[in-house]
């Protein structure tokens, strides 16, 4: 009896401690969601990085670094929703994502343009939502990357 006892009494507690493991694993998973990431403002800068090169590669008709950029910047706005939570910046870049997305993919500069303009205003909808109004997104005049080519390759 006793060596039946000293088998399942470990046995119990181990299954009880997996259990338990396996109940705090949601909570631990959304914190680490978000502990592994920079901070809103590093994000943000990025984010305003990407905006610059997306602009230069659409008007340069480097289309496929036009899409690596677009792609880029959905990884930050995910990055963003992790940190603030609910859909805020999904409501207001979802829609001039998925048209630039569509700018790219038909190669078109004028439909480019528009859906450019329309993610900076959502950014800058998106900077009132959230008592940031003073930080303003436009196109950019001057191209900060004297050490990459934005014009297609052959």
């Amino acid at each position: 009896m006793k060596a039946i006892c000293a088998v399942l009494i470990p046995a119990v507690m181990l299954v009880a401690t997996a259990h338990a493991q396996d109940a705090a694993k949601p909570a631990a998973l959304a914190e680490e969601s978000t502990v592994n990431l920079p901070g809103l403002g590093e994000i943000m800068t990025l984010q305003q990085l990407r905006h610059i090169k997306l602009w230069f590669a659409g008007h340069g008709g480097n289309w496929p670094l036009a899409d690596y950029e677009v792609g880029e910047l959905e990884e930050g706005f995910d990055d963003v929703n992790k940190l603030l939570g609910g859909d805020t910046v999904e409501k207001q870049v979802g829609g001039p994502i998925k048209a630039l997305e569509k700018a790219v993919a038909d190669k078109s500069r004028a439909e480019f343009d528009t859906a450019f303009d329309s993610l900076s205003a959502g950014c800058n909808s998106c900077h009132h939502a959230l008592d940031h109004g003073f930080i303003v997104i436009q196109r950019p005049t001057l191209l900060p990357y004297s050490n990459q080519t934005f014009a297609p390759q052959k």
